[in-house]
């Protein structure tokens, strides 16, 4: 009898120690994820040729310091930011959706609080000067009916001297001719790469201005990228379906 008991005792204080240790690992996971790092998946191909869909990156928290949208479900806990720093132009950043507080997109920031943004033949304009632009070669995939595609790149210049590739999928697209845009004070201008195939500040009843507090952290590096070939359980398709040369890439 006290044999059983002892077992019992000693099973019991096992499934105690190990719920002690889910519930530490848990924490120590959600305090990482809140103020340090935290993991992305890029779902559409709105930054193409820069982020590709399958990629998986982590995003500085703490780059642009912290408001309630560092916290998992955006809890109302406090207002603004604490100890933020302002994003630069050029920085690609994850935020929530001005229109609901919740979706997460990712963009570059292109207009800061009191430029004027607008795109004319294709051409950005900030402060009603053209950016710099210069075609490269093209940008390369296949689709999926598997026929290769070619997509006219061009390497653009923002004023602080940032540098990166856009595509310009469409000639005349809807997009290639806006308005003008004056950034309000406390928000940002964001904008894909892939001009032609992007839901950002041009579409107001999307995204729009991106208030300072919406700011989720700045993409930093690629983990891990996958080209959508393989299944998770295909394991034997794996090494052909993992994009190798991405991982590790710094985020540009």
């Amino acid at each position: 009898m006290a044999m059983s008991e002892n077992a019992k005792k000693l099973r019991g204080s096992s499934w105690a120690e190990n719920a002690r240790t889910i519930a530490y690992a848990l924490l120590i996971a959600l305090f990482i994820r809140a103020f340090f790092f935290q993991p992305f998946y890029i779902p559409s191909s709105s930054m193409e040729s820069t982020l590709l869909i399958g990629d998986y990156l982590f995003v500085a928290k703490y780059s642009y310091g912290y408001s309630k949208h560092s916290l998992p479900f955006s809890p109302p806990l406090f207002s603004g930011r604490i100890a933020g720093d302002d994003p630069e132009r050029g920085d690609i950043v994850v935020f929530k959706q001005p229109t609901d507080n919740h979706t997460d997109f990712i963009k570059r920031v292109i207009g800061l609080p009191g430029d004027t943004v607008q795109m004319k033949a294709g051409v950005l304009y900030l402060n009603d000067k053209a950016v710099p632009r210069v075609r490269v070669d093209d940008f390369i995939y296949r689709d999926p009916a598997g026929n290769l595609r070619r997509i006219p790149q061009y390497r653009e210049t923002l004023p602080n001297g940032v540098s990166y590739i856009t595509l310009d999928m469409m000639r005349d697209s809807v997009w290639d001719n806006t308005g003008v845009y004056v950034v309000p004070q406390g928000h940002y201008f964001m904008m894909g790469d892939n001009r032609d195939n992007s839901s950002d500040s041009r579409v107001p009843d999307v995204v729009g201005y991106v208030p300072f507090e919406n700011l989720v952290g700045k993409a930093e590096i690629i983990f891990f990228s996958a080209n959508g070939s393989a299944s998770f359980w295909e394991v034997w398709k794996w090494p052909w379906a993992i994009r190798w040369d991405r991982i590790g890439k710094w985020v540009e």
